[in-house]
Order: structure tokens, then sequence, then C-alpha cells
């Protein structure tokens, strides 16, 4: 390896979780020059069979290695990977071409393929002692094993959209307090169907992003709501909202119950928006709410012709085994909650002094009436037979987006055709995926990539409205 190189650079070597995550992490490391292990290629081998996501990894970072090496005639020296990256990468691709007898402590078996990588890096360490080398894993206990034996190991960071899930985009900004003092000079307004609209200068205009919700609490006067319309320069646009908390404005019987809901019935509800993002903790009306417009926008709005919901089937507990019947059926156990919020918007629930709310008023025969006609909206799909399709003129709802990868909801994204509204609801503190973490998920992806899109709106929703048990436990447990 060339002496220069070793000065300047670091030498990463990558377990073989990291490829089976994202093959193209050989991409990843810049400058940097990556070793990988025989033991690595072994572990690569053997998990190639099948139609699994890391089945399919496995083989894409074997084509990948392929195209590398196959023009290759010294592999000891290294292969750049200027050439095969197209300029992403500039060090040095090794592959372990000799046996390698570092003695393990006697604690090791060394017939596991852990320890065969952690005596690689080893060896490194003591061939290169002016270097850094660094095991790079997304295994945490190997990355535990190398650090209790003085090897330096870190986590795979590529796919992390953000180190700190508490600066993702919320959606939301409260104005501060002398914002007219700095904004109102030379403000126009004018009314433009049923909204009015403002156009402001002043310093916080370059900040504001399309699509995103400003509030400003007065003391005295009402609150002031907009949604920006324009932003990101010298000058904004605001628009105010609809306001659904009113009885007047209800969606399907349902009113917004805090700022954050009536913000995000204002996404659901327009038609402008194609793809809508809703964060939220348990109980917060993710899912009731997108429902809600869902069968106001299908029956009667006739804006969609269907509406069709998935989401990834991760158990909590032990796998409850095979299931009988078509997909739908199959699908039916996962699909518990929106049972439960159908029966909260078929059902009038009279409250002491409040009208009946709900989206049904003929007795028990004319809510079985209306239930069987919203079934007959909504069709359950699995995410094993989306590749390929293409959804025109629907609702698509795509739940607990908390637990697909960034790759698997492109893949669901792009299914959208003409006249077809995408909303994903998620919690990232509910993540049952292994090897994804708040900062990997794959709605924290598109929440990031998403913003500032005309076309797209993201809210996250702070109170549960669920009930005072509900959100107790979320505090305290």
């Amino acid at each position: 390896m060339n002496a220069k190189r070793s000065k300047t650079t670091k030498l990463f070597v990558l377990d073989t979780n990291v490829l089976m995550h994202d093959p193209n992490s050989l991409f990843r490391f810049e400058e940097h020059d990556i070793y990988v292990p025989i033991m690595t290629l072994e572990e690569l081998d053997n998990n190639k069979k099948g139609m699994s996501e890391v089945a399919r990894n496995a083989r894409q970072t074997s084509r990948i290695m392929d195209g590398i090496v196959s023009d290759e005639a010294d592999i000891e020296k290294g292969i750049d990977l200027s050439e095969p990256s197209r300029g992403l990468a500039t060090g040095r691709l090794f592959l372990q071409a000799e046996a390698i007898a570092t003695v393990l402590p006697t604690s090791l078996p060394t017939a596991k393929g852990d320890n065969q990588i952690l005596a690689v890096v080893m060896y490194l360490q003591q061939k290169f002692p002016k270097r850094p080398v660094i095991l790079v894993s997304k295994d945490i206990n190997m990355r535990i094993k190398a650090r209790a034996m003085g090897l330096h190991a870190q986590d795979y960071f590529n796919d992390k959209v953000l180190e700190d899930t508490d600066l993702l985009y919320t959606g939301t900004r409260e104005l501060p307090a002398d914002f007219w003092d700095n904004h109102g000079q030379g403000m126009k307004s004018w009314k433009e169907e049923g909204k009015t609209l403002y156009q402001i200068h002043g310093p916080l205009c370059p900040e504001l992003l399309i699509n995103e919700f400003i509030y400003l609490d007065g003391e005295t006067e009402k609150p002031f709501i907009a949604i920006v319309k324009e932003g990101g320069g010298k000058s904004a646009q605001l628009a105010t909202l609809v306001d659904y908390g009113h009885q007047k404005n209800a969606v399907w019987g349902i009113t917004a119950r805090n700022r954050e809901q009536n913000f995000a019935l204002n996404l659901l509800m327009d038609p402008e928006i194609d793809f809508v993002t809703l964060l939220g903790q348990a109980g917060t009306g993710k899912t009731l709410l997108t429902l809600a417009a869902a069968l106001t926008q299908t029956l009667e709005l006739k804006r969609f012709s269907e509406i069709i919901i998935t989401r990834v089937t991760v158990p909590v507990g032990e796998d409850i085994g095979f299931l009988p019947g078509s997909e739908e059926e199959k699908m039916t156990p996962w699909m518990g909650a929106i049972e439960d919020n159908l029966d909260v918007l078929n059902r009038p629930h009279e409250e002491p002094g409040q009208p009946a709310q709900g989206g049904s008023y003929g007795g028990d025969w004319g809510r079985a009436a209306t239930m069987d006609l919203i079934r007959s909206r909504i069709k359950i799909k699995s995410l094993n037979f989306m590749r390929g399709r293409t959804f025109i003129n629907k609702f698509l709802i795509i739940d607990e987006a908390q637990n697909l990868t960034p790759k698997q909801m492109k893949t669901l994204i792009t299914r959208a055709g003409t006249a077809t509204k995408v909303v994903c609801l998620g919690n990232i503190a509910q993540i049952d995926t292994p090897y994804l973490t708040e900062g990997s998920s794959g709605i924290t992806y598109v929440v990031d990539r998403f913003k500032g899109w005309p076309h797209s709106g993201h809210i996250t929703l702070q109170r549960g409205e669920r009930s005072r048990l509900a959100d107790h436990a979320a505090e305290v447990l």
C-alpha cells in the first residue's frame, strides 16, 4: 500500500452487515481506502439466496464488486475506485489476498466469522501502526468486542439522514413576537378563493419553506396561523388556512382538536398537495385524520376512486406463523388500527352539549350499510406485491412507515400515477426493524428530502388525543 496515502487517509475494514445494508457503501468513504476480508465475502455468499431485502442487497454487492475487480490485473496494490464510483470515491479497494495468522485471545472461538474479521483488523493495525485502521459494522456487539480488544470500531453513518432526530423538520415554525414589526412594512394583502394572502418582506423570508405552517400566539387578539406559499427569497407569500376545528368544516364528522391536527387536515384536504408525511406519538390522531380525509375525498368529493392501505408486517412479539386466505385476508390482522378508526368514523358518539359526530345517521342498519359501502372502497395491499404496480386516481396510505428503509420507501412512493395522493404515517420512536434507527428510517429520509417541494407537506403531531391514560403512559413508560 502507498506510504504517502497512509499518512493522510484511513483504512476502513467493512463488516458484512454494512454491505448487506447498503451495497453502495463501497463508494461512500470518499478519499479513504477500504479493505474487504475474505470472511466478509464468504458471509455475503451465505446470504445471497432468497427474496428478502438482505438477500437482494448481498447479490447487488457481489455484482458491484465483480464490476470493480473484473478488469483489474493486480489486486494486491488495491483497485482505484474513482472510475467505478464516477468520482464519488477516490480511495482504493483492497481484498484480502493472503492468509492471516493473527493470534486472537483464547476466549474467542476462531471458527466464528465475526472473530476472523476482528483478526484481520488486528493484523492490519500491526502492519500499518501509523495509519488509522477502523472496523465499520452495524452490529453493536461486534463493535463492543473490537473496542474491548483495543481496536477502532464505528457504526456506518452514511445512511443516516440526521445525527439527531430532534433536528428533523417539523413542518411548523413559531414566529417571534416582533414578527409584524420587522415584516409588516410594505405588506400587500388580497383575497383569493376564500383565503387571505399576504406578501411580506423581512429577515425571516429566506428561511421559510414552501408549505411550512407558521403561527403567532397573540396574548389579546386571535392567534395568527398561515401556510407559506412562496419562500426562500427576499419576500414570502403567506395564505390563511381553513379552520377544521370548527364544526361547519368537519371532515367526515371529525374536527381538529389542536393546532397541529388543523395543519394536518389542511394538507390532507388540499388537492394541490400530492405527498403528505405525518409523524407523531401513539394517539396523536394520524390514522383517524387521514382516513377521515380519504373517505371524504373518495366518497363525497369523488376526487379519488379508491383508498389503498399498506403497512410493513413487522410483529411486536413472536410471529404468529402462516395465515390462511387471500392477500386481503392475510393482511387483516395487521389492519386492526384501521378497523378501530373506521368504527370511530362510523359511530355517532353524542357528548354532553356537543352535536353528534360521525359519518352515518341511520341507526344500526344505516351504520351497517355505510360500513359495507366504506369497505368496498378500501383495499388493503401487502408490500410484497407492490413492485411494478401503478396506482392511478387513488388515495394511498402507507402506515407504520418508520419500519421502511429509504429504498423501500422509494419503491412505494414511485408507484403513484396521475391524480394519486400518497400519505405516509409513522412514529419514529417505535421502530421494530433490526438495523434501522431513528436517523436512518425511510420516513426520516423522505421528510428531509421532500421539505420545500411545492406539492408536499409534513406535520409532526405533538399532542396525544386518545385518552388521559394513553397520554400519561406515553410520558412515563
